[in-house]
């Protein structure tokens, strides 16, 4: 199944893949005021593939909060936040923000409270890796 998603005006987009055709996500709406105030709800499967495009780079902000184990990536022109990756050992994860798909996906979701609070953040890199996007390509590259 492929999902394609973007910011509001196009700056990031990104297509979201797995194997199969089954249009059932389920999301995690993050509690933390970031999240709440950005109208997050992830989805993150750990046999798919994220690649993303930014169009001008220096339109993006990346904002990294609390234990700054993952950074958010915001569009600085319309405010919208496609995605989060995590930089773990060496690799990159991520999780997309289901606000940002493009209408007219055939898909299923449906969505739970997930807070994080007090987690550790050697609990919350294995939870990473364990259940975020391993695939992950950003074009291009942000240093």
């Amino acid at each position: 199944m492929k999902v394609e998603g973007r910011c509001h005006c196009g700056n990031i987009h990104y297509r979201y893949q797995w194997p199969g055709e089954d249009g059932a996500l389920a999301l995690r709406a993050c509690t933390c005021t970031f999240c709440r105030m950005h109208g997050a709800a992830y989805s993150a499967r750990a046999d798919a593939t994220l690649v993303a495009t930014i169009e001008a780079p220096e339109l993006v902000s990346r904002y990294q909060q609390g234990t700054a184990t993952a950074e958010f990536f915001v569009c600085a022109r319309c405010g919208a936040v496609p995605f989060v990756t995590s930089l773990i050992e060496g690799r990159l994860y991520a999780v997309v923000n289901a606000s940002t798909f493009v209408a007219g996906h055939a898909l299923h979701l449906s969505w739970q409270d997930s807070d994080f609070e007090g987690e550790t953040s050697e609990n919350r890199l294995a939870r990473r890796r364990a259940r975020w996007i391993a695939d992950v390509s950003i074009d291009p590259p942000l240093a």
